[in-house]
């Protein structure tokens, strides 16, 4: 179990004990958090932003780090969310493996990663965490909330719980529940991580990781965040090229076995597993599988995916979810989603956007026609930035 900690995070310290809305407390916790841009004397241009399931609080690059952050075109001077303009606070989410405590953390009534005995985490606690972060940095109120993904849900509950926190909200590919088709998802790829004979109910280590269960977890997510119409366009039934040697189907666990495709250099190919990987769309599943895998913490994976499943706003409230809705009060809002999403899809932002205007926020609702389905606002940067630029010089 491992934390990975940008190198220019800093840290704000959670009420201790930090209660958890379904039982259990945390005691020491922290959240992880990174700034670009200078806060007003009067503390009035904040701007936070909640993550996605995966990301790390360094969403653009600045002094103190600068490597590409994960929203690099949109954060920064000139850009859609202008720096020049934004004190732009970026947060990782509780139960994070990047700097804020979960899972992998250090537990400090053992000293040992908390693993599996980490308390069960709800999208209020995120919300609840977030807000006392944003008011130990001195902002009692934001100019905007802008959420992404998970990072939409934790900002409706953000908003929810802490009225008056924020004038303005842009949410992003979220949700304000989560649907039985993403449950599906979620659970199988919990389902392949604790299937992994390395699991070891949550025990594993550096030497015996759960990594083909991280592996299938995350080729299924992949298959979610882009949509059928970029893997038709980009791959059709394009196969791997011979050159390309070892990737054919080469990525078991020992990486030293040779499958279709490994064709050397003599007359005859040498032997293929015909289950191998053929195809190009198999081999770029693959590799992102690769450079994920070991660089977030499989428990964290677990307690955030269960998290967003149980998140619903509505009942949450003991209502339904249109009235939890309308009960959110902002100045403005604006509201994104993808034609092509099939993670978080469109009628789930329409939601969002109706019971926002039935409470009186004055919405702007946008469809986008972007190819790249969920993951488009962090491909299709081009296409986003306009409105959400124009959205910010409105606050």
């Amino acid at each position: 179990m491992r934390e990975f900690i940008p190198p220019a995070a800093r840290f704000i310290a959670l009420p201790s004990p930090f209660a958890m809305r379904r039982g259990g407390e945390l005691a020491g916790a922290r959240i992880a958090y990174e700034t670009v841009g200078r806060l007003t004397p009067e503390r009035d241009n904040a701007v936070l932003i909640l993550t996605g399931l995966s990301p790390d609080a360094h969403a653009a690059s600045h002094p103190a780090d600068t490597d590409p952050g994960w929203w690099e075109a949109m954060v920064g001077p000139g850009k859609p969310v202008d720096t020049d303009r934004w004190y732009v606070i970026c947060l990782n989410s509780l139960g994070s493996c990047k700097g804020s405590t979960g899972p992998a953390s250090p537990d400090p009534t053992t000293g040992e990663p908390y693993g599996p005995g980490f308390p069960e985490l709800s999208m209020e606690d995120i919300a609840d965490a977030a807000a006392h972060a944003v008011r130990a940095l001195g902002v009692d109120r934001l100019a905007c909330v802008i959420g992404t993904s998970m990072g939409g849900m934790s900002s409706l509950s953000l908003l929810d719980r802490h009225p008056g926190l924020a004038r303005g909200h842009i949410n992003i590919c979220g949700a304000a529940s989560a649907l039985p088709f993403s449950i599906a998802i979620r659970s199988l790829q919990r389902e392949a991580i604790r299937c992994d004979p390395h699991w070891n109910e949550g025990r594993y280590d550096d030497g015996n990781y759960p990594q083909r269960g991280m592996f299938t977890a995350r080729k299924l997510g992949m298959m979610t965040y882009r949509s059928a119409l970029e893997w038709d366009s980009r791959f059709g039934r394009a196969r791997i090229a011979p050159q390309d040697g070892g990737d054919n189907g080469a990525y078991g666990d020992g990486g030293d076995n040779r499958d279709a495709g490994d064709y050397g250099n003599g007359d005859a190919p040498l032997p293929r597993d015909p289950f191998g990987h053929e195809f190009q769309v198999e081999d770029y599943l693959e590799r992102h599988a690769r450079r994920f895998a070991r660089r977030f913490d499989p428990n964290s994976y677990l307690c955030l995916s269960r998290c967003m499943d149980r998140f619903d706003l509505g009942e949450s409230r003991g209502g339904s979810t249109e009235a939890a809705l309308a009960r959110i009060r902002l100045e403005k809002a604006l509201v994104i989603g993808v034609e092509t999403d099939i993670l978080f899809p469109l009628r789930q932002q329409r939601q969002i956007a109706d019971g926002l205007a039935a409470g009186g926020t004055d919405v702007t609702f946008l469809a986008m026609d972007s190819p790249e389905g969920h993951d488009a606002f962090l491909i299709d940067t081009a296409r986003f930035g306009a409105p959400v630029a124009k959205f910010l010089t409105t606050l």
